[in-house]
């Protein structure tokens, strides 16, 4: 494994190592407005929610690594305070790359990009409407990191209105987004984004209460399985419990799969397989774990 010190690294050499690392991030396309009335719009991709109650997000515009300059949307949230957040889904992407471009100081990136602004509710900025959500900020508070090139300004949104599009609720719960309607992007290091729908997205569901068995309450010969993944054994750790011996002796006795292999020299490495499919395919624990006990009686 390398290993890095980022006291002994260049500044645009370690950039690219967290943006690699720290991966992928929301990007929030940020609107705010010039002293002159004039629109900007660029997008950052050190962002994040950090609350809900008060609903807060965070933006960092850092100084540029190549000399040390500021950006315009800092000036602006420093003159006014506001600044609305858009998505920023798979449909505008490209329209976003051209609002990042490093225009003078009081052109219109809205214009640029060919997006279309519509007026805000609370605040002065305009939205993007062909973004799939809003979030009308007053900012809080601007922390400096530094004064080199490269430091953040880590900009500290209080949420006063959201706006989100009809087209993006899930059609059984329409109090829920659904992802892969709202189809967001994400940055990654140098050129590489990442689409956040279809089959990037994962299902994984583990309750926090009550308590699960962890990898200290599997069985000796489940977490010495060559057979299953890690992702498999933290499955089972997931369990509240591990089923019952007499579950499994019922089991070798009713189920079709473990009867037909009952003569076969290999019934326990294929009824391991069998497990692995299950949690693979279906996230089945107890049957899983079931497969997994007949296969070591």
């Amino acid at each position: 494994m390398r290993t890095i010190d980022p006291s002994k690294i260049a500044t645009k050499d370690l950039h690219q190592y967290l943006l690699g690392t720290v991966s992928p991030r929301p990007i929030a396309f940020v609107s705010t407005l010039g002293p002159d009335g004039v629109p900007n719009l660029a997008p950052y991709s050190f962002f994040n929610a950090f609350s809900s109650n008060p609903p807060t997000v965070v933006f960092s515009s850092n100084r540029r690594v190549a000399d040390n300059t500021t950006k315009d949307t800092l000036h602006n949230i420093e003159s006014s305070g506001e600044c609305v957040i858009n998505a920023v889904s798979y449909g505008i992407v490209r329209q976003m790359a051209v609002a990042s471009v490093e225009y003078p100081a009081g052109v219109d990136e809205f214009v640029k990009a060919g997006l279309t602004p519509v007026p805000s509710e609370v605040v002065a900025p305009p939205r993007v409407a062909e973004s799939p959500a809003h979030l009308e900020c007053r900012v809080r508070d601007i922390v400096t990191l530094g004064q080199h090139g490269g430091a953040g300004h880590l900009i500290i949104c209080d949420v006063v209105r959201m706006h989100i599009s009809e087209d993006v609720f899930d059609t059984d719960r329409p109090d829920r987004i659904n992802p892969h309607k709202m189809d967001l992007m994400g940055r990654m290091g140098r050129a590489y984004y990442v689409r956040a729908s279809g089959e990037a997205i994962h299902t994984i569901v583990q309750a926090v209460k009550p308590e699960a068995i962890g990898f200290d309450g599997l069985p000796d010969y489940v977490r010495s399985s060559h057979i299953l993944s890690a992702n498999n054994l933290g499955q089972l750790a997931g369990m509240t419990a591990w089923p019952d011996q007499k579950l499994a002796e019922e089991l070798t006795e009713t189920d079709s799969e473990i009867l037909s292999l009952s003569e076969d020299p290999d019934r326990s490495r294929k009824l391991e397989m069998s497990a692995k499919d299950v949690l693979d395919r279906h996230d089945d624990r107890q049957r899983a774990a079931l497969l997994l006990m007949v296969a070591n009686q």
